[in-house]
């Protein structure tokens, strides 16, 4: 008799577990192997995104950190477009800690909420500003479908997004683990898998630049390049990366990978030196976003840059490039293979 009771008890203990959140990470500490995000967003066979970041959403008194015209500017055009969803790069607001700082985000993000777009974003060293703790559950309240997550993978249509946590190491631990094991099973019928990071696996900024700010490569982004890099030698869909951190716009490729610089969102501008690796030769400031069109296995991506003229913004497309994917085997080649 106690063993057909264990069964009924069992399942009630799970219940409680369940609604009680047992067992849940609590805002602000890395989800666990196992438990990261998987998010889907619904779209046609051809269809658009955008991407951009380092925009440091704060009060639109404080110009210095944050070019409030220049920001609302984006939001505008991006929100007219209508993408199907927007990836972030990192550095939404100022001080992640502080929720006056996230109010603006509320307050001018509004174009997007009102035309339910979706929005995915990374976590920028901006997020964790001060207080981390307090930073991420500001964060994570913002975007609760991520369930606490500081990783996790996004489909859509033919692709596959892997959004990083640049804070923690992208290639070891837990964060590793995940990336190499959703990489070592990649659905067939994936053509592009876009990565999402804050910091910058290449750039031609530097610490300390005299002609106005700037960050430089680290370690850990560098081991990261040479993991995908490695990888696209022997995977069919298309590895392309977006990243931040230095706010101006830088595009290059290396052994398949294309890799974009995205941080042109109203955060201070940064100065680039450009030299040959980069495919963006334009010099000066960059506000911009990139618009990205994915149409079965050719992606085109465009960076829009914005001109104040006039006191009006205008947008012309200052950087384009298409990528092609190959076509994925019949399941019975595959299957051979």
């Amino acid at each position: 008799m106690r063993n057909l009771f264990a069964v009924p008890l069992l399942l009630a203990v799970f219940l409680i577990a369940v609604t009680s959140g047992w067992g849940q990470q609590p805002a602000g500490s890395p989800a666990s192997a196992g438990t990261e995000a998987a998010l889907e967003v619904a779209v046609n066979r051809a269809f658009q995104f955008v991407a951009y970041g380092d925009i440091r959403f704060t009060n639109p008194a404080d110009v210095a950190p944050s070019n409030v015209e220049i920001r609302r500017a984006l939001v505008n055009q991006i929100a007219a477009i209508r993408p199907s969803f927007i990836l972030v790069s990192g550095d939404l607001v100022l001080q992640g800690d502080n929720p006056a700082d996230w109010a603006i985000w509320d307050a001018e993000t509004k174009p997007w909420s009102e035309r339910k777009l979706p929005v995915f974003p990374t976590i920028g060293n901006h997020e964790l500003y001060r207080d981390p703790a307090a930073g991420l559950r500001n964060y994570f309240q913002h975007f609760a479908e991520l369930k606490n997550s500081r990783y996790y993978s996004l489909r859509a249509g033919n692709t596959l997004t892997l959004v990083l946590d640049s804070s923690e190491d992208e290639t070891t631990g837990t964060q590793g683990q995940w990336l190499a094991s959703q990489l070592d099973h990649l659905p067939n019928d994936v053509d592009f898998v876009f990565l999402l990071l804050h910091h910058p696996p290449y750039t031609n900024s530097k610490e300390g630049f005299l002609g106005g700010g700037g960050h430089s490569t680290r370690a850990r982004e560098q081991a990261l390049a040479k993991m995908l890099e490695e990888r696209q030698l022997k995977t069919r869909p298309r590895f392309i990366v977006f990243s931040g951190h230095v706010h101006n716009y830088e595009r290059y490729e290396h052994h398949g990978v294309t890799y974009i610089v995205t941080g042109g969102g109203g955060a201070t501008p940064y100065t680039v030196l450009r030299k040959p690796e980069d495919e963006y030769r334009q010099p000066g400031l960059t506000y911009h976003y990139c618009v990205v069109r994915v149409n079965g296995t050719k992606l085109d991506l465009d960076m829009m840059k914005l001109e104040m003229q006039n006191g009006q913004p205008h947008f012309v497309r200052a950087d384009s490039v298409v990528i092609i994917s190959a076509p994925a085997l019949p399941a019975k080649a595959a299957a051979a293979r």
